[in-house]
């Protein structure tokens, strides 16, 4: 694990590299935007194959532990922040995913905002989750669908909350209650579905379960 003195080098980045929360005194707290902002630098690095996974899910537990500046500043320093530290902060908040009149599938290794918007309106959007880059414990879907259909897969081990709102429209979550990990994602829907069909899948979509009927 990282101690002390890893922490007072990352003061001093290698070459390239760039802190993801600048030069600050380490004895400070560290806030939950400091922990986003170093959670955002790793989900990048995940994204481009700086990290494996197993390292960005080993750092990753260790930012939401720390507890001062000195304890995050190691988890980055070798890491280098595209754009600038505010930009990747921004980027980790908030992602929109949205099919209209058409059919959107996204999947594979993206990157998820801790805020995403899924957006289908007279289309068909598939969300799947289960590969993404999450850049932190919790991830809240806002779901906004009119006249559509919108499929999210999630990762098997995640705890799903839905508090979202239905109007002449079909919502459901798949999967069994208690497969949840303790230490899996937290997966927050909100938003309404609207003369819609929305289905959370855990793990995998499995098309006979929900008695999806494609166009």
């Amino acid at each position: 694990m990282w101690g002390m003195n890893d922490a007072h080098r990352g003061l001093r980045p290698p070459s390239g590299g760039q802190l993801a929360y600048g030069r600050v005194d380490l004895e400070l707290r560290a806030a939950d935007a400091d922990r986003d902002r170093a959670a955002a630098v790793l989900g990048g690095a995940l994204a481009t194959g700086r990290l494996t996974s197993a390292e960005h899910a080993e750092r990753l537990d260790a930012v939401y532990i720390a507890k001062t500046m000195g304890d995050l500043a190691p988890l980055t320093r070798d890491l280098p922040v595209e754009g600038g530290a505010d930009t990747s902060l921004v980027d980790a908040d908030r992602a929109e995913v949205a099919a209209r009149f058409s059919k959107v599938i996204r999947s594979g290794r993206w990157v998820a905002g801790r805020r995403t918007r899924l957006t289908s309106r007279f289309g068909a959007l598939i969300v799947n989750l289960t590969d993404a880059v999450l850049p932190g414990r919790e991830v809240t879907l806002e779901i906004d669908a009119f006249c559509g259909k919108l499929i999210v897969i999630v990762p098997a081990g995640a705890h799903v909350i839905d508090e979202g709102g239905a109007l002449f429209a079909k919502r459901a979550v798949y999967g069994r209650n208690d497969v949840g990990d303790a230490d899996g994602p937290v997966i927050r829907i909100v938003g309404d579905a609207r003369f819609s069909k929305v289905a959370i899948h855990r793990g995998r979509f499995d098309r006979h379960e929900s008695h999806w009927t494609q166009q």
